[in-house]
């Protein structure tokens, strides 16, 4: 019994000194690594390390059954929403000898539900194992705006091309934005050729903090005030191969928005979805026509962060349910920024500092324009004008698409069908209305040498994109087989430039609709095919529909002057925009592909859709998410531009699209016309009245480009932009604010006459009537659904309090509208108090706030007392004096109002004061002088 109590004793004391020296060994370790991951109590973090394999090991099949037991058991352990794909390729099936091959786990689940669709693939059957070769940080060095360290590696991995030391550099730019860029030290390699802000000092009080993991590198990023974790690249390895680069982070929570462009909803699917990126003319399916790798992601509380990726080669943006998400591209560099906010609207703006703010649009670019494939003649669309201007149905803007082209080459028009075309764009001037036509970039390369000047004269200058082996790549678009300007060029533009102003000279349009310019391609590459290599093939593709990259545009391998195609199809659309100038005064483009920086020269359609009460539903999205991405120039094609049009359909769409920033009614060859005369006279006089409202709102919709242009804010505006803290807005769609007063509540099903609305908590006007004693005039709500009466000829509108807007006489152009008197609407809060403001120019000149040739004027009202305050004069506001006020909440008639300390005629009705004719301050042209209203109880 002694003996063996001693030797208890022993093994007892060999066991508590084994555990104090494996203490102490980590105490000595943790001290001498200054480096270190983060802590596991993270929120948000995966599970902790399983035990596998040394991360110094080669990439062998484990050799025994024990091991490869031991193995799978350390695997199974990863819970499957914290599975990163190991084998993302699309059309391999994967087997365990595939997975395994990689050195990944392999654990088979179940296969999704037969109506998942293409972009959503289930859970990964091969993924990583926590002990998967990566990259450690070798070095850190502190630099004058922050960090820059070695990573390197020893193992390569299944990707060709492994660049074993790379190079990663920390940027504290300013206090709300970070900059990191990991790059290859030993070679250059393509960046993305937009301008960015070029940051000269560290900022000096950063509202994140950003921690370091040494082995396996990784980045974590921390808001300061709250410790949320909102990048943490250690969840899954880092690839830095020739031809395929991959990162991963966890997110704070799985609501996340922008990422485009795909037709889906504004919230995104963090269920296993794919989100691809490589600009492609195809109907709404998998990657659509514009690139935007930018993120803004919601975090408990309300606060919200954004995550952009300036990278512009194609790639995958893979959300899992963990929640995370993996970016997954195939060339470049990587070159991402955070923005911390912290609230949405913060976000956006420190984004367009990077990207560049939108350009301030022209004034009739925000009227109603008309359009449609197969007017077939010139005369046919000079009726439809005169028809709606018969009807009494505002219109800025007549469009013409390839049909007016001769045998649809850029710059003609068919000289039999099209002959008056000249004349009636003459007479659209007359009546203050402009003429937009299109072009698409394919340049007819068939016709007889020294018969059409675009393609001889760009041959002469050498500005079409070549093919590998120097030759002008010939392709197939409209009018045949065709060329396509390398728009990377300056050489290009001057060509362009020189076409446009060609064709002005003989039709003076005055906007441009870019269309087909992804680019779009009827062959896949060009007449000769493509090369077979690893530029057509890459080691990975991501998932483009046709599995080609060069499916539906020019060969990869096609030569320009910044890059190969490879690099910078994406930029296509972009670039071209940035060519289309052709006027003094502020340029109109409308470009179908887009790319981060594209809303400082054009605006954006969100392409074919369908004449469906789901392509209307879904168009809010799509609006919304442009506005995210800097593009607030936007708009479906109302109705629809396939299938033929629905008359209840075409209404709710007029009323949804008279609140798209940019309102276009389109439709296709051989449907039926679908312009608001082609309707019944209930119909008709239905979507009138919508377009007429917008038409009143102008000097509220062009006071939130004003704020577009000069702050980065949104004009079509998500609810949780204004209500951050409300989870309740994060996922709504079908309705959406004009900057932060007014919000729409469209229909958006059949045969109703009733809509849904959520209220956030506040108290909402009805626009139309504000009569407390009927119910849903006005909404005091705390946060909820309610029903609201949706006629045919209604679309409900609600103004928020705190609110003062101004409003116009419409009329049938905006040139004629927009020099009508104001009349100012106040929506008091329940202390009396609102505000409002609006910004004033001439419409049409460029850089006006920068050259000071504008007005500015602050509405406030508080406690009953309303000032109208000029900050900024110019003449330009003499023209629109305030000619009359609504106070809407004034719960008692007051006995006395006071306008500049003069008795005012008013009325009282309904918790609303109405006011006569106000003389304003602009009438006399005195900067600062302010126009006072007192209201007075009895």
């Amino acid at each position: 019994a002694k003996v063996s109590s001693a030797l208890c004793t022993r093994k007892c004391l060999l066991v508590i000194g084994c555990l104090l020296l494996l203490l102490c060994g980590g105490w000595l370790l943790g001290t001498m690594f200054w480096l270190h991951g983060p802590s596991s109590q993270q929120p948000h973090r995966p599970p902790p390390p399983v035990p596998g394999r040394a991360a110094n090991s080669t990439a062998q099949t484990p050799v025994n059954d024990s091991a490869a037991a031991s193995r799978r058991e350390a695997c199974g352990r990863t819970p499957e929403a914290w599975r990163f794909d190991c084998y993302p390729e699309r059309t391999v099936v994967v087997t365990r000898e595939l997975c395994e091959a990689r050195n990944c786990c392999f654990i088979p689940a179940a296969a999704p539900p037969a109506s998942k669709k293409r972009h959503q693939n289930g859970i990964p059957w091969c993924f990583y194992p926590a002990d998967f070769p990566s990259y450690s940080l070798a070095s850190l060095d502190k630099t004058l705006l922050g960090q820059k360290g070695s990573l390197v590696k020893e193992v390569k991995t299944y990707y060709p091309g492994d660049i074993l030391t790379v190079e990663v550099e920390t940027r504290y730019e300013t206090d709300s934005r970070l900059h990191v860029r990991i790059t290859d030290p030993s070679s250059s390699r393509f960046e993305v050729p937009i301008p960015v802000p070029a940051a000269t000092k560290k900022a000096e009080n950063p509202d994140y903090a950003v921690e370091f993991s040494k082995q396996p590198f990784g980045l974590i990023v921390t808001r300061r005030s709250t410790g949320t974790v909102i990048l943490n690249t250690t969840v899954a390895p880092l690839f830095y191969a020739d031809q395929f680069l991959q990162f991963s982070t966890s997110l704070p929570s799985p609501f996340i928005y922008g990422l485009g462009e795909h037709r889906s909803t504004f919230l995104h699917d963090v269920q296993w979805n794919t989100l691809t990126m490589w600009a492609r003319d195809v109907p709404p399916m998998t990657n659509l026509y514009g690139v935007h790798p930018f993120y803004l992601s919601m975090e408990e509380g309300g606060t919200a962060h954004g995550f952009f990726l300036l990278n512009s080669n194609a790639m995958d943006v893979a959300l899992q349910p963990a929640p995370a998400l993996t970016w997954r591209t195939i060339g470049g560099i990587l070159d991402f920024y955070v923005f911390v906010g912290p609230d949405p609207g913060s976000v956006i703006q420190q984004y367009l500092e990077v990207i560049g703010n939108p350009a301030m649009p022209i004034y009739w670019a925000l009227g109603y324009h008309l359009c449609r494939w197969g007017y077939n003649t010139s005369n046919s669309t000079w009726e439809v004008v005169k028809s709606l201007r018969n009807s009494g149905i505002p219109q800025d803007a007549q469009w013409n698409d390839i049909d007016y082209m001769e045998h649809f080459m850029d710059f003609t028009f068919d000289s039999a069908k099209f002959g008056t075309l000249p004349d009636m764009v003459q007479d659209l001037h007359a009546h203050g209305q402009r003429y937009v036509m299109i072009l698409d970039p394919g340049i007819s390369s068939t016709q007889p040498e020294g018969s059409y000047w675009p393609f001889d004269e760009g041959l002469k200058r050498g500005v079409f994109i070549k093919d590998a082996e120097g030759k002008t790549l010939i392709g197939k678009v409209w009018p045949g087989l065709t060329a396509y300007p390398d728009f990377s060029d300056e050489v290009t533009h001057e060509w362009w430039y020189d076409n446009l102003r060609r064709f002005h000279d003989k039709v003076p349009f005055d906007g441009l609709w870019i269309d087909m310019n992804e680019p779009s391609n009827f062959l896949d590459g060009s007449t000769n095919g493509c090369p077979e290599n690893s530029i057509e093939h890459p080691p990975y593709t991501p998932g483009v529909l046709g599995d080609l990259l060069r499916a539906k545009t020019v060969c990869a391998t096609a030569q320009q002057k910044l890059s190969l195609h490879y690099n910078v199809h994406s930029l296509y659309g972009l670039m071209e925009a940035q060519a289309s100038r052709i006027v003094a005064k502020r340029p109109f483009v409308i470009s179908r592909s887009t790319f981060p920086s594209q809303g400082m020269y054009s605006g954006h359609w969100l392409g074919d859709n369908r004449s469906q009460w789901k392509d209307l539903y879904t168009s809010i999205a799509g609006i919304l998410t442009f506005n995210l991405l800097g593009i607030p120039l936007v708009g479906a094609d109302i109705c629809g531009f396939s299938e033929e049009p629905q008359e209840e359909l075409c209404v709710r769409w007029t009323q949804l699209g008279a609140f798209y920033p940019f309102t276009r009614n389109h439709n296709a060859i051989d449907m039926q016309p679908q312009d608001p005369t082609a309707f019944s006279p209930l119909a008709r006089t239905a979507m009138k009245q919508a377009l007429l409202l917008r038409y009143s709102l102008f000097p509220v919709l062009y006071t939130l480009f004003h704020h577009a242009h000069l702050h980065g804010h949104t004009v079509a505006r998500p609810l949780m932009f204004e209500f951050p803290k409300d989870v309740q807005t994060y996922a709504i769609d079908k309705q959406f604010l004009w900057g932060k007063s007014l919000l729409v509540t469209p229909v958006v099903d059949p045969g109703v006459d009733q809509v849904v609305g959520y209220f956030p908590e506040s108290l909402w006007y009805d626009f139309y009537t504000v009569r407390p004693d009927f119910p849903g005039d006005s909404v005091r709500s705390k946060g909820e659904k309610l029903q609201l009466a949706a006629p045919l000829d209604k679309i409900n509108l609600h103004l928020r309090e705190g609110s003062v807007i101004a409003t116009q006489t419409p009329n049938l152009t905006l040139w004629v509208s927009s020099g009508q008197p104001l009349h100012l609407l106040s929506a008091l809060s329940d202390d009396g108090s609102a505000g409002g403001d609006l910004f004033w120019d001439d419409g049409e000149s460029i850089d006006t706030y920068e050259s000071e040739q504008y007005a500015y004027i602050l509405a406030v009202s508080p406690q009953k007392v309303m000032t109208s305050q000029v900050l900024h004069n110019h003449t330009e506001a003499t023209f629109i004096p305030v000619a009359s006020a609504s106070f809407y909440g004034v719960k008692e008639k007051p006995s006395q109002v006071l306008v500049n300390s003069q008795d005012a005629t008013f009325n009282y009705s309904d918790n609303q004061v109405s006011l006569g004719r106000i003389e304003s301050p602009q009438n006399g042209n005195t900067e600062g002088k302010a126009v006072r209203t007192k209201c007075f109880k009895g």
